[in-house]
């Protein structure tokens, strides 16, 4: 966390007009949307000179939340995001801890002579890469970071309906609806207080979970009926999706969210992959139960990480050799992955 000589210099900094930008990681997820508009809402109601950067394209099923109309991706407005870096005086970096996660657009924010600064829940921080690192591992989302941060500058009475909208967003989408990472009060606390600014959580939830295209919807079905595969022995259950799979259903970004999690259902599965079939890589998704670490498995293996039971990877090989890389790796954590959960 900041010092407190490091708070009131950026209470100092955020109390004069500033040309900020805020981003978040490529491949953005609920808590990369929440966090990254929540800090755009409130640094807009201080007065500053706001833009919300992602390196690409949001899910549809995020375009509801207040300012996702408003955000640039870099895909589509390289020249016009590189001027904006260019001259920002800050830049906040949400949900990501390593500048690389910002996918084709790290080198320019590398180069940009803005002050950058890390708010993130993810483990392993590469703090050098920031001026000033805010990195709580022990927490629901980055949302909750963020819900923090303002407190921190003691700006509470900025939070209004559209910041707690986004914030709820990142929590509930984190937690998977407050199944996993949600075992501190501290976040229904934070949750309580949005709620009492107005959030309609069942409201949110339907925006998020029940706006399915009929494509996702079979997409989901054909994944886990046709391309499942079950390691018994391994006590493990793959998912793979090849880019004829995608094509077939139409695939639009944020298709196959929460897919890798559906193998988990099943008592005798502890750890859960998902491939999907990208133009130069294999995309890797991780869940596991209990205290096997997927994050120490992709960082490992796969050139990834994450959190200790939710964490990404890849691999540049063919499908079927990833496959077959990933069950020899399962392999050696035989032992590690045979338990049980008991209450």
């Amino acid at each position: 966390m900041l010092s407190t000589e490091q708070q009131n210099e950026l209470r100092r900094v955020l109390g004069e007009r500033k040309k900020i930008v805020v981003t978040s990681h490529n491949n953005p997820d609920g808590d990369a949307m929440g966090s990254m508009l929540a800090m755009y809402h409130y640094l807009r109601k201080k007065g500053h000179q706001v833009w919300a950067v992602l390196p690409n394209q949001y899910p549809v099923f995020y375009d509801w939340m207040p300012g996702a109309k408003e955000v640039l991706v870099y895909e589509k407005a390289a020249k016009e995001i590189q001027k904006i870096l260019a001259e920002a005086e800050l830049v906040f970096c949400l949900d990501y801890n390593a500048i690389d996660r910002f996918g084709a657009a790290s080198e320019i924010l590398a180069k940009s002579p803005a002050r950058r600064i890390m708010i993130d829940h993810h483990v392993e921080p590469r703090e050098e890469d920031f001026d000033h690192a805010i990195s709580v591992i022990n927490t629901s989302s980055t949302g909750e970071l963020v819900y923090d941060f303002i407190k921190m500058m003691k700006d509470e009475s900025l939070l209004d309906k559209s910041i707690a909208d986004c914030l709820y967003t990142s929590i509930v989408t984190d937690t998977g609806s407050f199944s996993y990472s949600a075992n501190n009060v501290s976040t229904y606390h934070v949750t309580a207080e949005l709620i009492a600014l107005g959030v309609d959580a069942s409201q949110i939830h339907r925006l998020i979970y029940d706006t399915f295209s009929e494509n996702r919807l079979r997409l989901l079905g054909h994944g886990i009926s046709n391309k499942m595969i079950v390691w018994d022995d391994l006590h493990a259950a793959l998912i793979c999706l090849s880019r004829e799979d995608l094509k077939k259903y139409n695939y639009k970004v944020g298709d196959t969210e929460g897919l890798v999690n559906y193998p988990l259902m099943m008592e005798k599965v502890n750890l859960s992959v998902l491939l999907t079939e990208k133009e130069n890589m294999i995309r890797l998704s991780f869940r596991s139960k209990g205290d096997f670490s997927v994050n120490e498995l992709a960082r490992k293996h796969f050139r990834g990480g994450g959190h200790p039971n939710a964490a990404g990877g890849k691999l540049y090989i063919p499908l079927e050799k990833a496959i077959e890389s990933i069950k020899e790796v399962l392999s050696q954590y035989r032992k590690e992955l045979d338990f049980k959960l008991n209450y």
